[in-house]
């Protein structure tokens, strides 16, 4: 090995992983303040997460006044650690009259009246009889002059921490809704409408239930920030680490052992991440140099790290916030989505297996050695309690309560895990305070019999950790570490409320759905004209129409998922999709799954593809290129989701209904267009595949994934000749000379 080399192999340090995920990971990055500032802010962060903790468990205020508390927090930490552009010389700490604890007078303005307008909708909401102001009742459409003010307030401040934290793309995008929201007549065709009166659109935007108090805040504020908070914890509790040295258990002595383990700890460690990029660095910082060491080129494994990792937002049971958001769009118990995600998770994750499993052998890679592997006795023995959390969580979530109540539950039983140790009885005051709310949500029939003795049962069991306990401070910044995570998503959240809003006014999102169905029939007509013989059609008008639609509306998920985060995306995007895919007759669930699949797929897409970026820091490789494999490495996540859209029964739970024989047919169906599809990309099946085979096979694998026998029967027609060659070839390599 060269010294190059082995200078890029070295293992990374905890700083240069957190410089990593900071440079990659939207708003991670913040300015440096002075002590006492950095003081004060980290209380503000814990009472924050304290707030929402708490509600999580014991109920939650009026909607207008948790979603103006949760705004508040976040007006007030955005300003204070994230500059107004992202130079240098605004991160770096230094002296000036014009700053306070290094944060800036105008930034301390705006924090202050992003604080007043997003607390306002609360005091004003019965009325503020000295100030002459109605019930907000009688305001509603004829907003007074306070709500005129404070509502353009809270936009602009909405969308410049929106802008802060992700950058200019979902800003931009927002401020065309608002142009078209007041501008209405003056756009042409289908798109023109009336026109949304100033004053009405400011009232719209900024009272509950449309604009940046709707849906999309609650959801974050209400249960996404809980399941960041809870990945954050169980992973410094030890439970990521027990995913990572199982995967390496499972997969590590087979061929291209490192890169399977890879693909197997994003797996796990997706169950409670839901962040593409923490899921990069965190499995990645060892998985990457391991896969470099046995003989992967860089760009090769950082592409199967941030392939891997892009899966965590849509790996059950925790999923990303868009899937929350969705259950509330769809009005479905968060369970549902959960259920019909595992197989299109499953069929990503077989996809990235393959590819691996195929360049390995390529390459002729072996797996670890035993010496290598961790032991499985070793493992389980210090690292059992760490699973107790997740069981807790899941088990609360399948019984029916709502996914807050099993946050809260899950980060209960993380912080017990970690902290409370039965032979040093003063730590036991977290198991005693969790049975105490277990035991008075039971009295007051919120809990039956049997989740009271699980709970209570879960949590006894959890102070038997062997493990050394996380000390008070040590709990402290991983909750001030969730708190941190969550301020991008929640800034994403206010900000594409207003998305919805225009949307909901304005009805554009069946007027853009309308023009894609129209587009794609007129273009489905000529090609069919083309396609067709006197006596012979291989394809019905319809079946291009919802092709050429699908294409349509995978093709704008990856081009405005450029910069977007995938929430953001799939809330702009599903309004266009569902009512386009819904005159064609694709079920609602299947349809919203598209819309995220495809925003997902936009994170591992070159240019703009943070995961393989934050892959290529740690691999030290180059960023194109990592993006492109990762791209390659996600083909299972790409053709996903038009496997579920023609054949839903994949997604288990949709409205077509469930056959087991017609599950078990379409999946085996689609698993071998994936492997047909990555033997395509790594030039290699049971032997090297020359240019024209890997042609054959890549069309043979995209036919593979039509969910009919007449479509199974041509692929294995076109493969065929490719099939026989490899065998041949094969037994010819076997044979003794």
């Amino acid at each position: 090995m060269s010294e190059n080399q082995k200078l890029d192999d070295h293992e990374l340090t905890a700083e240069e992983l957190a410089a990593i995920e900071e440079q990659f990971d939207e708003g991670a990055a913040v300015r440096q303040v002075t002590p006492s500032t950095g003081k004060v802010l980290r209380v503000v962060a814990l009472i924050f997460a304290f707030y929402e903790f708490i509600t999580a468990g014991f109920g939650l205020p009026a909607d207008h006044w948790h979603m103006g508390f949760y705004l508040s927090g976040l007006f007030i930490l955005v300003y204070a650690t994230i500059p107004i552009v992202g130079s240098k010389n605004l991160y770096a700490l230094k002296v000036s009259r014009f700053r306070i604890g290094n944060i800036p007078l105008y930034d301390l303005v705006f924090m202050a009246l992003g604080i007043i307008a997003a607390l306002y909708v609360g005091f004003a909401w019965r009325g503020i009889p000295f100030l002459g102001i109605e019930e907000q009742t009688f305001r509603m459409g004829n907003p007074n002059g306070y709500d005129v003010f404070l509502g353009v307030v809270i936009i602009l401040l909405v969308l410049d921490i929106a802008r802060r934290t992700l950058g200019w793309v979902l800003p931009l995008i927002i401020c065309v809704f608002i142009s078209y929201a007041l501008l209405g007549p003056y756009f042409p065709g289908l798109l023109q409408h009336p026109g949304v009166n100033f004053k009405t659109f400011v009232s719209s935007m900024y009272f509950p239930q449309e604009g940046i108090y709707g849906v999309t805040l609650w959801v974050v504020s209400t249960i996404v920030f809980h399941f960041v908070l809870f990945g954050v914890i169980a992973q410094r509790t030890g439970l990521g680490q027990l995913f990572i040295d199982n995967a390496t258990i499972l997969a590590g002595r087979y061929t291209g052992g490192p890169a399977k383990v890879s693909v197997v700890s994003s797996a796990f460690f997706g169950t409670i991440s839901g962040s593409s990029v923490a899921n990069t660095v965190s499995t990645g910082a060892l998985t990457i140099p391991n896969m470099k060491r046995l003989g992967y080129p860089g760009h090769f494994a950082g592409g199967v790290e941030a392939a891997s990792s892009a899966g965590g937002q849509i790996t059950p049971p925790i999923m990303g916030a868009a899937a929350f958001i969705m259950a509330e769009f769809l009005e479905v118990p968060y369970t549902t989505i959960v259920i019909a995600a595992i197989f299109p998770a499953l069929l990503h994750y077989v996809g990235v297996f393959a590819v691996v499993h195929l360049m390995a052998r390529k390459l002729d890679l072996k797996g670890l050695t035993k010496d290598q592997l961790p032991q499985f006795k070793a493992v389980w023995r210090e690292g059992w309690a760490n699973i107790v959390p997740l069981i807790g969580l899941l088990v609360v979530l399948f019984s029916g309560y709502t996914p807050f109540m099993s946050a809260f539950c899950g980060i209960s039983l993380a912080v017990i895990a970690g902290m409370s140790r039965l032979k040093q009885p003063p730590t036991l005051i977290y198991a005693v305070a969790f049975l105490a709310f277990v035991l008075w949500k039971f009295s007051g029939g919120g809990f039956d019999l049997t989740m009271t003795a699980t709970l209570c049962v879960l949590a006894l069991v959890a102070t038997l950790n062997p493990q050394k306990r996380i000390e008070v401070p040590e709990m402290l910044q991983a909750v001030e570490l969730g708190v941190k995570y969550s301020l991008a998503v929640g800034a994403a959240a206010a900000a594409v409320g207003i998305v919805v809003g225009v949307i909901n006014t304005t009805g554009i999102g069946f007027r853009i759905g309308f023009m894609v169905t129209q587009g794609a029939g007129n273009l489905a007509s000529d090609l069919y004209n083309l396609l067709s013989f006197d006596t012979f059609q291989l394809f019905a008008v319809e079946d291009l129409q919802l092709f050429i639609s699908l294409v349509f509306i995978a093709i704008a998920c990856i081009l405005m998922g450029a910069g977007i985060p995938t929430t953001a995306l799939y809330i702009m995007l599903v309004s266009v999709a569902q009512p386009a895919l819904a005159q064609l007759g694709v079920p609602p669930i299947a349809s919203h799954l598209f819309v995220l699949y495809y925003g997902v797929v936009s994170e591992i897409t070159p240019p703009v593809c943070t995961s393989a970026y934050a892959a290529a820091a740690i691999a030290n490789s180059n960023p194109f290129r990592t993006g492109l494999s990762a791209f390659t490495l996600g083909l299972g996540k790409v053709i996903a989701p038009m496997a579920f859209v023609y054949a839903p029964v994949l997604l288990f739970v949709s409205s077509t209904g469930f056959d087991l024989w017609e599950f078990i047919y379409t999946a085996s169906s689609c698993i071998a267009g994936v492997i047909a599809l990555s033997a395509a990309v790594v030039g290699y099946w049971l032997t090297p595949l020359n240019v024209a085979s890997r042609i054959v096979l890549a069309i043979a694998g995209i036919i593979f994934v039509a969910p009919t026998l007449t479509a199974d029967l041509i692929a294995l027609v076109v493969a065929s000749p490719v099939i026989i060659t490899q065998l041949i070839a094969r037994n010819r390599s076997q044979s003794p000379a």
